[in-house]
């Protein structure tokens, strides 16, 4: 059987760690049409547009893509191109699990979390304009619909992976209203889960827990900008982004993605790592449901 996949090899060191983790899936044996598009800081997207037609053709064609890193300008230029995507294909489940791999130096041994972030609304969202000179407001839109979704998709996700408890991360203290909406959402779909240990963790407490005692957790489920900031923190605890995958999951779409940074200063150099983007290659294969070939691949990896 072949799959035909959306390739997003990026920019800087994105085209490098893409054509490494190809010739590894090309080993495993599976059979994989690509379509490459090239995204960047290049990439002719129509006027006042982030998302080529070219690529949103391909992956309303092929329904998943594996995706190289992507500079975002900061403070000024163009949207976040990871974020347009989330958007267009409501890829609204971002997962990150995080876990060591052998002979990578951490800081703890044995972590093995799962970090489930809603991908869709948040102050992440880059909602902003302009009240007045020298004044932005930034909204934060917290949705009954979303926080329910990505509830019950955790909760699915534990239960399918045979994991026992699940921690909320959250500020319901403070933003009352937003994070109490996200909360309420979920403690309800905890309900439909008996077998699932339910707690919930402010999230300044929960960073500060992770540092310390990673091993008290073991499913964490955020909010769109929480859970950004706790999973590069978690990641750092098995040996940085060089080393975790990434998938943004959606009902109709999938994109699996490296999630560190496109390193312009060794671009060229065939120097980049591509372990992040072959892991993340590993949970493509396993949504393709070869199963077989992304256990050899990731114990390659290991």
């Amino acid at each position: 059987m072949s799959h035909t996949v959306t390739l997003i090899p990026g920019d800087g060191i994105g085209p490098e760690v893409a054509a490494a983790t190809c010739e590894m899936i090309a080993a495993t044996g599976v059979k994989i049409d690509w379509e490459s598009i090239r995204v960047g800081p290049a990439e002719n997207a129509p006027p006042g547009e982030v998302l080529s037609k070219e690529l949103l053709e391909s992956l309303e064609r092929t329904h998943v893509a594996l995706k190289g890193p992507i500079t975002t300008p900061v403070a000024e230029g163009r949207p976040s191109v990871n974020v347009a995507l989330r958007k267009a294909f409501e890829l609204y489940a971002n997962v990150r699990p995080i876990k060591n791999i052998p002979g990578v130096r951490a800081t703890h041994p044995d972590i093995d979390l799962i970090i489930i972030r809603e991908n869709t609304e948040g102050e992440y969202s880059g909602i902003e304009h302009d009240v007045v000179p020298g004044v932005v407001e930034s909204l934060k839109i917290i949705t009954e619909r979303a926080s329910t979704r990505v509830s019950r998709f955790a909760f699915a996700m534990a239960r399918g992976l045979g994991r026992k408890k699940m921690a909320v991360v959250q500020k319901a203290n403070i933003m009352k209203m937003s994070d109490g909406l996200f909360l309420r959402c979920s403690r309800r779909i905890a309900l439909e889960f008996p077998e699932i240990e339910y707690k919930e963790v402010i999230v300044d407490n929960a960073c500060m827990q992770l540092v310390m005692n990673p091993h008290q957790y073991d499913v964490l489920l955020l909010e769109n900008l929480y859970g950004d900031i706790v999973s590069d923190l978690c990641a750092g605890l098995v040996g940085g982004l060089g080393v975790v995958p990434g998938a943004n999951l959606g009902e109709t779409c999938a994109i699996f993605e490296a999630v560190h940074g496109t390193a312009p200063d060794i671009a060229g150099k065939q120097l980049a790592n591509p372990t992040a983007m072959a892991l993340s290659a590993v949970l493509m294969l396993r949504h393709l449901e070869e199963n077989g070939p992304a256990d050899r691949l990731e114990a390659a990896i290991h």
